[in-house]
């Protein structure tokens, strides 16, 4: 959601983005909207400021004038309601365009249709080269007894696991790193319900459009979440913060919940595409200044990138271009790690920089040093996404005895084990 002032003075400009970006939304309309619901306001208010000024001449009427007065203030009364539904409408019309536009990407993001036009900006680390026949994370779960699909697809549905055993451990060992790392650099450890408000989910933006994506609970009216930056970003809605108190960082672990609408069928060997899985995620609230979230853009990637190197796990960053990286995004980078079964790279963490999009949604704001009133920047990135990078740990560290080689970093999350199985 950007400011409606804004987008009055740069029509043209955000009809390039909507198209860039690829948004269903027709700017004309917005603006007509609005312009019908200034005109209704402005009679509105005409209207109430003239039954005020009448409503004051009946007391000092005479016998003879007062049964006109007041038929003239029935009258602008009923004008009055008349126009107060159709004021209404054209706000909650108008509201619902305003939750589709998109932010302004910036000057650096690549100008692209879809994921082919994301740019690769490095790679880092050697993938490996087996001297011996290597397997699939599927196979390696099920040499080992270390995961379930069949069963527990009978009982939870299709594209459902259970990890077993050293998986279970490992799993949790993977969170535990990324927890303590993002502690160390500060960030505030928050164990997040996966229950989540309608209005959250327009927060951050997964609503209106990707409704079809989250699981709904009607007779509670409440949605399961794909990801903790759901409810980290409406901790502070309606809050006005002091400047004193930004950043606040957020390291989220929760269940999430993903219904993979739109799918069709792909990816969904073993681990890959599953509707439930467990995530760290960095959140950032930060000053509207946009030096300061890119440095903490910066900031996230490289910690990301820190894990990865952690796990020894081969990876690449890509920027992702303004048709793939979603409507809120200002500037966006993937991270995708090297899966040799495949021989290429899958996306293990998104670190995206929304600006104020998000927080006038959720209406989040924060008093400066000169007094004045602003909208926080938001960031977020995954810091550990499990059982996806799950899939490419397993295959770039198995060993010719069928073992899966643990990374030094790792081993104390792991009694000190220097290999699995």
């Amino acid at each position: 959601m950007l400011d409606i002032k804004f987008l009055r003075e740069n029509a043209e400009l955000m009809k390039g983005v909507i198209k860039t970006k690829n948004v269903g939304l027709d700017l004309d309309e917005l603006l007509s909207v609005d312009s019908s619901l200034l005109e209704v306001k402005k009679e509105l208010q005409e209207l109430q400021e003239k039954r005020n000024a009448h409503s004051k001449l009946i007391p000092k009427a005479s016998n003879e004038e007062r049964p006109a007065l007041i038929e003239q203030g029935k009258v602008i009364g009923t004008k009055l309601k008349e126009l107060q539904p159709q004021a209404s409408e054209l706000e909650e019309k108008l509201k619902n365009l305003l939750y589709l536009v998109p932010q302004v990407p910036s000057d650096k993001s690549p100008i692209g249709k879809d994921d082919n036009d994301n740019v690769e900006v490095k790679t880092v680390g050697e993938k490996p080269n087996f001297s011996f026949k290597a397997l699939d994370h599927v196979e390696i779960l099920e040499k080992h007894d270390w995961a379930e699909f069949e069963k527990v697809a009978k009982v939870c549905g299709s594209r459902s696991y259970s990890l077993r055993n050293e998986m279970v451990l490992l799993e949790m060992a993977l969170h535990r790193l990324a927890l303590d790392k993002l502690m160390d650099k500060g960030f505030t450890l928050v164990s997040a319900p996966s229950l989540a408000r309608e209005s959250a989910l327009f927060g951050t933006g997964h609503f209106p459009t990707g409704r079809d994506d989250a699981y709904y609970i009607p007779e509670h009216d409440i949605y399961l979440a794909g990801t903790s930056e759901v409810q980290l970003n409406s901790f502070h809605s309606g809050e006005i913060l002091d400047e004193k108190d930004l950043p606040i960082c957020y390291a989220g672990f929760s269940p999430c919940f993903r219904g993979e609408a739109g799918s069709h069928g792909r990816d969904v060997r073993g681990l890959i595409r599953v509707h439930q899985f467990q995530k760290t995620e960095q959140f950032v609230l930060c000053k509207n200044d946009p030096t300061v979230s890119e440095t903490w853009h910066k900031t996230l990637l490289d910690t990301a990138e820190e894990i990865c190197n952690d796990l020894e796990l081969p990876y690449r960053i890509l920027e992702v271009c303004t048709g793939d990286m979603g409507s809120g995004k200002h500037r966006m980078f993937d991270i995708e790690c090297w899966v040799p079964s495949e021989e290429k790279y899958r996306e293990t963490h998104s670190c995206s920089s929304l600006h104020d999009w998000q927080s006038r949604r959720t209406n989040t704001r924060y008093r400066d040093s000169e007094g004045k009133v602003q909208f926080v920047h938001t960031l977020n990135n995954t810091a550990v996404a499990t059982p996806r990078i799950l899939v490419p740990f397993l295959e770039n560290h198995q060993q010719e005895d069928g073992s899966v080689r643990v990374p030094e970093k790792l081993r104390q999350y792991l009694g000190g084990r220097e290999q699995l199985g």
